[in-house]
């Protein structure tokens, strides 16, 4: 009893108070579908939250760590559930045709029957501002883009995922480019020398590497990127930003810890602004900016602080993250393979030293691809079977695959003839990559359909944790050390 009563006393630092406030923040915002959750919701609970949290930081005893989660969770729904009941009003217009206008948040994408699938937010019905997202499909010819203000119409099917309401083959009424997307316009610039540089599709594939923009690819590559589960590097990711910042990193720290600081906080900021804010991209420059300050101030943040938090920030900022976006989830377990994963699995089969550039690549990689398997598989049945291998063999190449491309940009703009000359060497890398697709793709049954259900994730996810607290245990693994940017 004295042991409890000691270990309840035991001063916590502020950092891990902050970790389960989070985690409390992501059950709270969760929480809001179950009908008891509105008794706790109104500014009344919100103060009340305030005050735990005062307690928390002034206290700082293990005790209060239970305080800190309840703190979060009231947080969490003060936060969401305001949009959770304007949400209900998406419910009533089900099935009516409706004039809908607002912002197109994110790249266009094309669909398997060639339709331009759009995401807009902002959104508008009858001269009523509404919260979420709203998925349209449409078989417009207009050039649509992100950040285009349009107005279209069509009936209101049922929302999915992280969408608040659907709508099918809508007809585009106006889109407008009020030009404010100005990351957009020279990206989209840039992408025009890339492909003068270099022959498609391997430009295409170059340009989702480099800036995470996947419309120009052809559709049978894309088909193919799946069945190998390689569509993970083409769009934009927290890893073609952790090469960047990497990149930029190593190369200035020679110079000035300053000089590197400023530069890969630039890279991460220039890198949101072209490929835009996604679940993902939201999450990796978070973590990416926070590892850097961590870094640069001589500071270290254990992972499990790290993540939770970043979650809790994305969330906060847009609750429906967490009701059903598949990227936000698949961004989280990515990054928790390659933080957590990654490092034990190093450690306990090469020992402490630090890893190599391609041995830590590698193992970031298979462990990204563990972590993320199960949800993969549960979400779209189907069950990538040379996903490894064929990661292996590709990712690699991705950071030189970028820097070629990047330059055969740039010369572009010098002189179109000197930007082909630096295109054969891009274009070379790009075709190996192309033809490793395809050939892991022509073999029968790449792409296995299978039935996984959530009962086999938990028992998937509950043997990896042991397995993971296996390996801390055998090596003592200081997370403390480790940092995503190095």
């Amino acid at each position: 009893m004295q042991k409890i009563s000691l270990f309840l006393k035991h001063k916590q630092h502020s950092s891990v108070f902050i970790a389960y406030i989070c985690v409390g923040i992501l059950f709270g915002i969760v929480s809001v579908f179950l009908p008891i959750i509105s008794i706790f919701f109104g500014m009344g609970w919100f103060i009340f939250a305030i005050l735990l949290l005062i307690l928390c930081f002034w206290k700082k005893t293990t005790a209060f760590l239970a305080v800190a989660i309840i703190a979060g969770i009231l947080i969490g729904i003060g936060r969401a559930y305001p949009e959770y009941q304007q949400a209900g009003y998406y419910h009533s217009l089900v099935g009516h045709k409706v004039t809908i206008a607002g912002k197109i948040n994110e790249d266009v994408t094309l669909g398997k029957r060639g339709d331009k699938q759009v995401k807009i937010t902002n959104v508008v019905i009858d001269n009523k501002k509404l919260p979420g997202v709203v998925w349209i499909s449409t078989d417009s010819h207009l050039g649509l883009k992100r950040s285009f203000q349009i107005t279209a119409s069509g009936a209101v099917g049922k929302g999915f995922g992280n969408y608040s309401a659907s709508i099918f083959r809508a007809e585009i009424i106006s889109a407008e480019d009020p030009h404010t997307d100005k990351a957009r316009e020279v990206r989209d610039g840039f992408s025009e020398n890339i492909q003068a540089a270099i022959t498609n599709p391997e430009a295409s594939l170059g340009i989702g590497y480099l800036v995470g923009q996947k419309s120009s690819l052809p559709e049978s590559l894309q088909e193919q990127l799946k069945i190998v589960g390689l569509t993970h590097v083409v769009v934009a990711s927290g890893y073609n930003l952790t090469i960047l910042v990497r990149f930029t990193r190593r190369i200035f720290a020679k110079i000035s810890k300053y000089l590197a600081a400023v530069s890969g906080g630039l890279m991460i900021a220039g890198f949101m602004l072209v490929t835009g804010f996604s679940p993902s991209m939201s999450r990796a420059g978070l973590v990416a900016g926070l590892s850097l300050a961590a870094w640069y101030y001589g500071r270290k943040i254990h992972p499990l602080i790290l993540l939770p938090f970043a979650a809790a920030v994305t969330v906060l900022i847009n609750p429906s993250f967490m009701w059903g976006d598949l990227g936000w989830y698949l961004s989280f377990a990515a990054f928790g393979g390659v933080m957590l994963l990654a490092p034990l699995l190093q450690n306990y089969f090469f020992g402490p030293k630090k890893p190599g550039t391609l041995r830590q690549i590698l193992g970031e990689t298979i462990s990204a691809q563990i972590v993320t398997m199960p949800i993969i598989a549960i979400s779209f049945g189907t069950f990538a079977l040379f996903a490894l291998p064929a990661n292996i063999l590709v990712l690699p190449f991705v950071p030189l695959a970028m820097l070629l491309v990047f330059i055969a940009g740039i010369a572009t703009i010098i002189n179109p003839l000197v930007g082909t000359v630096f295109g054969y060497p891009a274009y070379f890398v790009l075709h190996y990559m192309t033809y490793v697709v395809d050939w892991f793709a022509q073999i029968p049954n790449a792409s296995l359909k299978i039935s996984f259900s959530v009962y086999y994730l938990i028992i998937f996810y509950v043997a990896l944790i042991a397995l993971a607290a296996y390996m801390q245990i055998k090596t003592k693994h200081n997370f403390r050390n480790d940092n995503i940017i190095e």
